[in-house]
């Protein structure tokens, strides 16, 4: 690999900590640390993605590169670092958060100028890891480099995954935080993103009042991942500011078109690019639900439920705006714009149900449809992706039963055929208002339903499989996430197996996840 191209303009831009010193405390007054991966002595590469190596500009991968890709060999001059941001978690300001387990190595451009920062995640401690070891384990090392590839395939905004390799040492974790830590394999991930700026890189300097720096950094920003920006002085950080909110929006309807749940979306955990980023006590949709969350630690008060994800990032764009208000300091500016949030949100969100529905328009009434539409796939706990798979095929000459009930978690006794079957029937009544023929219909309906989702499950099964040493279903999952809008593997299209609902891990996950 190119590492040698590697280079570092963040740190030759801000303040930073230079001292290299990984004991955990304030930084205040700066925007990163520089410090060393831990090194492992007994690494060995379990993954590498050779297209998205070969994308970024890093090439082709090598033996001796595996030293790089668990940070134990860095070019003699490079100096590598973890940020400092803030956030608020849970509803609640949490002052100095930062780069707890994650370690940039700085910045790439391949051919085409395209730029992207490389970071370990799970390299040792760092100034911010908050009383941990800043290790990851294998369990959730696995299941973001599965993901975070699976959520671009699907065509999500996401950081990405580069490499997973095992560090050969155990690390001792508490998977759900009751009292009982256990030895887990370490495992560290390479991951890649256009920039790991959050909303809480802004927060922090807005913070501590440091207005120079947050206004060189919103600048960087801009002239770097913002460059449809041509506006100057206020005016440039207004648009700023909008630009984020309709990425935001963007992103929000995207997780609702895949049926993704990120599970802990503190204002640390947003990107400002609008990309998603952190994967942790996430999980892919089975059965329909507005109030489902997969993150133990969000019991009871299902603060980042799946039907609450664009609430939320209404209101961590909300603490964005405190942050950057210094430089704007138009207060009615930034109301209206959060204000126009919903409207931009629910048309984009409702059009996009429409694709999925395979409505050549939005249509006065069919807010009315679609909320008939979820009431039935709750009250019916049908599988969201599959229930969409199942209606392409549907064919009213069929027996509706057979039809749908393996997409149900439930019993489809007659009272809720019936319910399924006047819903069918408005279904096909709205169809007839489409002005495109059903083949075209159909076209849409493909390009925007997955036929494979990366479900916990899943997930479950290939970590137990990569602890014994085993990898097939690794390379089996990779296929089909790489192709999620075709039937690779039959099997894998089909909803959870009742054996996996109340399995730690899988179905309940914690932050640690």
């Amino acid at each position: 690999m190119k590492i040698e191209n590697i280079q570092q303009p963040f740190i030759k831009k801000f303040p930073g900590d230079f001292s290299g010193n990984t004991m955990q405390r304030n930084t205040p007054k700066v925007l990163f640390s520089t410090v060393n991966p831990a090194g492992f002595d007994h690494p060995s590469l379990i993954a590498f993605n050779e297209n998205l190596s070969e994308e970024i500009g890093l090439g082709k991968f090598e033996e001796k590169d595996l030293d790089f890709l668990v940070g134990n060999s860095l070019p003699q001059e490079m100096q590598t670092y973890s940020t400092a941001y803030a956030g608020h978690q849970f509803g609640n300001w949490a002052g100095q958060l930062g780069d707890g387990r994650a370690i940039l190595a700085g910045e790439i451009t391949n051919n085409l100028g395209q730029k992207h920062e490389i970071q370990w995640k799970g390299a040792g401690a760092t100034p911010y890891s908050r009383h941990a070891d800043g290790r990851a384990v294998l369990r959730s090392s696995v299941r973001e480099y599965l993901m975070s590839e699976a959520m671009h395939h699907l065509g999500v905004p996401t950081t990405r995954a580069l490499s997973l390799a095992r560090t050969g040492e155990e690390v001792v974790r508490d998977i759900m935080y009751n009292g009982n830590p256990q030895n887990e394999k370490g495992a560290v991930v390479i991951r890649t993103a256009e920039s790991f700026l959050r909303f809480g890189h802004f927060e922090l300097m807005s913070a501590q009042q440091e207005y120079t720096i947050l206004k060189e950094l919103a600048d960087f920003t801009i002239e770097n991942y913002f460059t449809e920006i041509q506006s100057e002085g206020q005016q440039k950080y207004k648009d700023f500011f909008e630009n984020i909110c309709r990425r935001t929006a963007d992103l929000m309807v995207e997780w609702y078109r895949v049926g993704f749940v990120h599970g802990v979306m503190n204002t640390d955990n947003m990107s400002v690019l609008g990309l998603t980023i952190d994967y942790g006590p996430y999980s892919m949709m089975d059965e329909y639900n507005l109030n489902f969350t997969p993150n133990t630690t969000d019991l009871p008060g299902r603060r980042y439920a799946f039907g609450k994800q664009a609430q939320i990032s209404q209101w961590n764009l909300w603490q964005l705006a405190n942050a950057l208000h210094p430089l704007i300091k138009d207060e009615k500016f930034l109301e209206d714009i959060l204000n126009d949030y919903g409207s931009y949100f629910w048309e984009s969100h409702d059009r996009m149900l429409c694709r999925k529905f395979g409505f050549d328009q939005l249509l006065t009434n069919d807010e009315k449809f679609f909320n008939s539409w979820q009431s039935l796939m709750q009250d019916l706990q049908l599988d969201y992706t599959l229930f969409f798979n199942e209606l392409e095929k549907y064919d009213d000459q069929k027996d509706l039963r057979l039809q749908f009930e393996n997409v149900s978690y439930t019993f489809l006794n007659d009272e809720k055929i019936s319910r399924l079957d006047d819903f069918m029937k408005d279904y096909k009544s709205r169809l007839e208002k489409n002005i495109i023929s059903r083949e075209k219909s159909l076209e849409i309906m493909h390009k925007t339903n997955p036929k494979f989702i990366l479900r916990n499950y899943l997930l479950y099964q290939c970590i137990e499989e990569i602890n014994d040493g085993k990898t097939e279903m690794l390379g089996k999952l990779t296929h089909a996430l790489e192709n999620p809008y075709h039937t690779i593997y039959p099997e894998f299209s089909a909803k959870r197996p009742s054996g996996y609902d109340d399995v730690s891990g899988c179905s309940t996950l914690s932050c640690s996840s």
